[in-house]
């Protein structure tokens, strides 16, 4: 029996073995009414909002494969219940991790503060010579500053032990406490102690319902002016309008995003010109690793041989 596979043209298609029929198509687009018949969903680089198209187009699917580690778009977009979806957790962990680690550096380092002074030809005598390890204010080293890595995954478990390589304490949160890959986790009911100690607070949280503007007024407000905040999860879990607020007034010492509540980021976004900021495309992940391998995988689940890997 021929099993129909929709391939994104964001991605060049392995090869499979099997009876297997591959149509490539437009990522960008609607989908044609004559791919109606497909039996797995391969998705990649698609515009959220033509997932619920999707869903009423493809009544036959059976298996949909997102190569993005959050698939909270897929779920809410209306397929089935009997449609197995599936998500790409595991095939952004190093290169997510690379990303998150430059934007720390890059704060925690002063290079927003050097590039502006190269652009103007300016010595930057202040942070040249002997500087104390600890100033006051924000950090300059990671040597013992504390990180929090609020969505603790597998992401989370690739980059927090090369933070700890460099000297810092990190620290997880996430729905069950405990310890994790040798890192201690605790919850969302400990932030309040746990905000106040932070110096880098990184989020790689999901988006959804669930999480939206998790990170708001009251809880940057309990970070210390110094603290630094990153975001490589997804945009909608920052309250955009509290943390330039925060920026504006000095109560954080900085922060930079990869992800955006609106993408592409309006040319008018006041985020823009917010003080202490480093702004990058939604470019942390972008080159899934062992995609190929994943899909064999589900394929073979799909009938019969094995399990699902990162079944949502």
């Amino acid at each position: 029996m021929t099993t129909n596979l929709l391939w994104p043209d964001t991605l060049d298609a392995p090869e499979f073995d099997g009876d297997i029929r591959v149509t490539v198509y437009d990522a960008a687009r609607p989908l044609p009414r004559s791919v109606a018949d497909t039996d797995v969903f391969v998705v990649w680089g698609r515009p959220g909002r033509l997932h619920r198209e999707d869903a009423e187009l493809l009544t036959n699917v059976r298996l949909i494969q997102g190569f993005m580690a959050g698939t909270d778009e897929l779920t809410a977009a209306g397929f089935g219940d009997d449609v197995v979806i599936c998500s790409g957790v595991g095939l952004h962990d190093a290169t997510v991790s690379e990303h998150t680690l430059a934007l720390v550096l890059a704060l925690v380092r002063r290079l927003p503060a050097c590039l502006e002074a190269q652009r103007t030809h300016t010595w930057r005598h202040d942070f040249a010579g002997h500087q104390p390890l600890h100033p006051q204010g924000p950090i300059t080293t990671l040597l013992d500053a504390n990180v929090l890595i609020w969505g603790f995954g597998s992401i989370a478990q690739t980059l927090a032990p090369v933070l700890a390589s460099l000297g810092a304490r990190v620290r997880g949160v996430a729905r069950t406490a405990g310890t994790r890959a040798g890192f201690e986790v605790v919850t969302d009911a400990d932030l309040a102690t746990a905000l106040p100690e932070t110096d880098v607070l990184i989020s790689i949280l999901p988006g959804g319902d669930a999480t939206r503007h998790t990170i708001d007024a009251d809880r940057l407000a309990l970070l210390p002016e110094h603290a630094y905040l990153v975001n490589v999860g997804r945009g909608s879990v920052l309250d955009e309008e509290a943390l330039i607020e925060a920026l504006r007034a000095g109560t954080l010492g900085g922060a930079a995003l990869d992800v955006m509540e609106t993408e592409p980021l309006p040319q008018d976004s006041p985020l823009w010109d917010a003080p202490n900021i480093i702004l990058t495309p939604h470019c942390a992940g972008g080159r899934p690793v062992g995609y190929a391998d994943l899909v064999r995988d589900n394929l073979a689940a799909l009938n019969g041989d094995g399990e699902f890997r990162n079944r949502v």
